[in-house]
């Protein structure tokens, strides 16, 4: 493995000498390695892209140049340090941005942000604004960006294709499990005018089409020493969408007092500080630049990038758990219901979220 790793790494145009080629984190979708080199050289990332999630790993790669380099002009234009404070994609010695070895595996390879923090979790609604704060600069800096991009994945967060998908499932009930789930079938059906509501202002233009991150995790944001936002890295999702799927996404994941998967219901509910805390790190970065419709509906946005998520997990347990890795049979069924409950939560305090948003986006405007 490491001659095959050194292999594909001296395809890269790298700077310096390669010292070691070591497995880095644990990520569910791309291999990932850093690259040490010798002396002053910059160290590397090198990752193998998974090609059954990105079809098309050059297009994906030619979006992560665009929006990188678009963020590092912009940087500099600030005064900012764009080395640090954007991801730079390094091609190959050929000039491509992404090599396909003997197996017909891609890799891509861009710089390692030395001296910096991650966070698994945010913990603490300072740590949630600082991560609200980081979304909101990276949308920012792509405001006034126009390129065409790829669509990656086809019809992410597109409400529309996943009930196309949904009826699908309902019709094959290839696990035979549909009987039994009259009840969650009904969670989804009893929301289904009220999301595609949603969508259509996205379709028709009232809620603006911009440049999205789509994977909006804590982890993906890179903090200095003293905590200071730096740069928002793992971009192979960014895509063209309304800035609230980013918003949502996040809500989601930072603002739950359970797990994902929570088998003690009890124990999941947004928590409405931690979506003060964030709401308020965003807006200070996006209220002057967002519309008034997106402002309307960042609270929804939540409620409808969760209820989405109750939607995928109950269609991959009707389809026999083909999608998202499980650990008991039973898995999709209880992600499920811990994410109904989350969207259970948000509805119920979705006026004082709605009047959170009002606030915030007054006082940054």
């Amino acid at each position: 493995m490491k001659d095959h790793l050194m292999r594909i790494a001296s395809q890269f145009a790298l700077e310096g000498a390669i010292r070691s080629i070591d497995p880095l984190g644990g990520g569910f979708i791309n291999d990932t390695f850093i690259i040490r080199t010798e002396g002053e050289a910059p160290d590397y990332i090198l990752q193998r892209k998974n090609k059954n999630i990105f079809p098309d790993v050059p297009a994906m790669m030619e979006n992560i140049r665009k929006v990188s380099e678009h963020i590092a002009r912009r940087v500099a234009a600030e005064g900012g340090d764009p080395a640090r404070e954007a991801m730079t994609v390094v091609p190959t010695r050929d000039g491509a941005l992404c090599h396909c070895d003997e197996q017909g595996e891609f890799w891509a390879v861009c710089v390692f942000i030395a001296d910096t923090v991650a966070y698994d979790k945010a913990d603490s609604e300072a740590l949630a604004e600082k991560g609200g704060e980081g979304i909101g600069r990276f949308q920012a800096l792509l405001s006034d960006f126009s390129e065409p991009l790829a669509e990656t994945i086809k019809g992410f967060h597109n409400i529309r294709h996943r009930f196309e998908q949904w009826d699908e499932a309902l019709k094959r009930d290839a696990a035979g499990r549909v009987a039994s789930l009259g009840e969650e079938i009904g969670w989804i059906e009893s929301r289904r005018e009220e999301t595609m509501a949603f969508w259509r202002l996205v379709e028709e233009g009232t809620i603006p089409t911009r440049v999205t991150h789509n994977d909006t995790k804590i982890s993906n944001i890179l903090f200095d020493r003293a905590g200071r936002v730096l740069c928002v890295i793992d971009l192979d999702t960014v895509m063209n969408s309304t800035s609230l799927n980013d918003f949502g996404d996040a809500i989601r994941s930072y603002c739950n007092t359970g797990a994902e998967d929570d088998p003690e219901l009890d124990r999941v509910e947004l928590s409405l500080p931690m979506f003060r805390a964030y709401t308020r790190g965003y807006l200070s970065q996006r209220a002057r630049q967002l519309v008034q419709a997106e402002i309307d509906h960042l609270a929804f946005s939540a409620r409808y990038i969760t209820y989405e998520q109750v939607l995928r997990f109950l269609m991959d347990y009707i389809d026999g758990d083909t999608y998202y890795k499980t650990t008991s049979p039973d898995h999709n069924l209880v992600r499920t219901r811990a994410q109904y409950k989350l969207l259970q939560s948000m509805e119920r305090q979705y006026d004082a979220m709605c009047a959170v948003v009002r606030e915030l986006a007054e006082e940054y405007k």
